[in-house]
């Protein structure tokens, strides 16, 4: 079996970032490991260094002290043309490409293969084409640039970095400005992408349930600047995210919105399902709680989508869950 530590794509020693011209880091003293074919995500507040951090691993701004390891050899001894090879980045930064279409775009990740004279080898094209059908880009392949929603060019950014072909690919922010499908989209493609390519990818995100449900492996800087990271679920249940995040009216625990307010009645609630999870949102969301013993009883049949609710005036059916509620608060 392969050990854990031949499993390390990247790795910092004493890591300390930030910028020359400042007095103070703005991360510092960072032992981060990236492991091979793990989507890892990288949370926290705004202005705590997460861009920072990403531009140094992807060895675009030089560390204020420590290392920046790629598998055994320092990041300062790769030439940036070798970086590229290995290196895959999707930043924030504007592109102007708008009379390019598509596969132009993408065709720029083999850029680091090629010669002077930007001739590609049939490798050169089949990992373009890998790219553009990996993201499912096909019927956009001759779209300008200039005619792509936001979404749509960010699956593009990511075909190009995944036409570079590099073991490790980082993303900041690659969610910003999408609606709620296309954020879901881009994580199950970089989840996706790490499955069958083994390709290592760290995305710094502020999608907090995406991640997660999507990362094997989570960073939460602090605003002490340090890192603490884990699997999602362990920085759950030892209240790691307290540390990073004020997330008022949202328990992690449960992944749910606490809601406040009067209770207006209360009733027990029998079923299972994807009816019983919905119903009981909400119920609670309008301010009946829902208790292990009440006068007031419902019973779901998920077969024929109904609720049968017991009052104590007697028993009546009914076929949604807003005539549920009205019949909880009218009593009748």
């Amino acid at each position: 079996m392969t050990s854990l530590q031949n499993d390390i794509v990247l790795s910092t020693e004493n890591l300390s970032i930030g910028y020359a011209e400042h007095d103070t880091p703005v991360l510092s003293n960072l032992n981060l490991s990236l492991r091979k074919g793990t989507l890892v995500s990288f949370m926290g507040p705004n202005g705590v260094g997460k861009t920072t951090l990403l531009r140094t691993l992807a060895g675009l701004m030089n560390p204020l002290d420590g290392k920046i390891w790629i598998r055994n050899k320092e990041i300062k001894n790769y030439s940036l043309n070798q970086l590229a090879k290995i290196i895959g980045v999707v930043l924030t930064d504007p592109i102007q490409a708008g009379s390019l279409s598509v596969t132009d775009l993408v065709s720029m990740g083999r850029y680091p293969y090629t010669n002077w004279f930007l001739n590609f080898s049939e490798s050169d094209i089949e990992k373009v084409e890998q790219a553009i059908y990996s993201v499912q880009l096909e019927a956009l392949r001759n779209r300008k640039i200039n005619e792509l929603s936001d979404g749509q060019m960010q699956k593009v950014l990511i075909a190009r970095a995944l036409a570079q072909d590099g073991e490790i690919m980082i993303l900041d922010e690659p969610n910003s400005h999408l609606d709620l499908n296309n954020r879901i989209e881009i994580m199950r493609i970089l989840r996706r992408m790490c499955r069958q390519t083994g390709k290592t990818i760290l995305v710094a995100t502020h999608e907090l349930d995406l991640a997660l449900q999507t990362s094997d492996w989570l960073w939460l800087a602090t605003r002490a600047g340090k890192i603490i990271d884990g699997i999602p679920e362990d920085l759950v249940l030892n209240n790691a995210f307290d540390e990073v995040f004020d997330t008022k009216g949202f328990d992690l625990k449960t992944g749910r919105v606490i809601h406040e307010g009067e209770q207006l009645a209360e009733v027990t609630l029998q079923g299972t399902g994807f009816m019983y999870l919905w119903t009981k949102n909400a119920l609670e969301r309008t301010g009946i709680q829902i208790a292990e013993s009440s006068e007031i009883r419902i019973t779901i049949n998920e077969d024929l989508q109904k609720w049968t609710i017991q009052l104590p005036q007697g028993t009546k059916e009914v076929n949604s869950i807003s005539e549920l509620i009205e019949s909880i608060l009218s009593g009748s």
